[in-house]
């Protein structure tokens, strides 16, 4: 059996890609279809969860014909999804450094197609898990520590990088540290008391910083400051 080796587990929507209010948008659509007056900024602070989870903290119920429209609305803005400034790079930088790179997204597997061909790194990427690899999405552990399993990585030399207090609260309950970028609208200050190991404006943010980063510390077997 090989080695664990040291990785970086990374949430897409709001992290790599600038998408979250896409999802916003689509998600008050199907709402709104519906019959169900559901503000946007709600909408908005469960947006990292899995639709599942979001549905009972917003209406009080999972009903699929709205993940349904939801999903309907969402494609809609496929064409429109753009990389987060230095999310390419990062990737490969990351790669480059020695770690095992996996994505850990709550996102639906229909929509990785667009997501992946959005973000242009595929030959960064090692492994993918979605919302349909298991039981529960965030902030359950499952998807982070099914990617901690098909990556072969390292619990004690692996961290997640995402953009809302559902990463960090996910990567927390797995047993590995997160750090969080500003990109998914969440303030600096939120992520901080949510318990993010660091905190950067934008992936290339922690690009430009990567080598005095906690990613480093830990690939290196030093615990990570902040």
């Amino acid at each position: 059996m090989a080695e664990a080796r040291p990785g970086v587990i990374f949430d897409v929507d709001g992290t790599l890609l600038d998408n979250n209010y896409f999802h916003t948008i689509a998600w008050w659509r199907a709402f709104r279809a519906a019959r169900i007056d559901v503000p946007m900024a709600r909408i908005h602070r469960g947006i990292g969860m899995g639709g599942d989870r979001m549905m009972a903290e917003l209406i009080g119920e999972q009903r699929p014909e709205l993940s349904q429209a939801h999903g309907r609305e969402f494609e809609k803005f496929h064409e429109e999804m753009t990389p987060l400034p230095g999310a390419a790079e990062l990737l490969r930088a990351v790669k480059e450094a020695g770690f095992g790179v996996v994505l850990g997204t709550s996102a639906k597997p229909q929509n990785l197609p667009a997501m992946l061909k959005a973000i242009d790194a595929d030959d960064a990427i090692d492994e993918v898990v979605t919302s349909a690899d298991v039981q529960q999405s965030k902030p359950a552990p499952d998807i982070f520590a099914t990617a901690l399993e098909v990556g072969g990585l390292d619990p004690a030399r692996t961290m997640a990088v995402g953009d809302t207090g559902w990463d960090i609260e996910a990567a927390r309950r797995t047993g590995i540290g997160c750090i969080a970028v500003l990109t998914g609208g969440w303030s600096a200050a939120e992520l901080e008391a949510a318990g993010a190991v660091a905190v950067y404006e934008t992936p290339a943010d922690l690009l430009h910083r990567l080598a005095e980063s906690p990613l480093m510390a830990l690939r290196d077997g030093r615990p990570p400051e902040g």
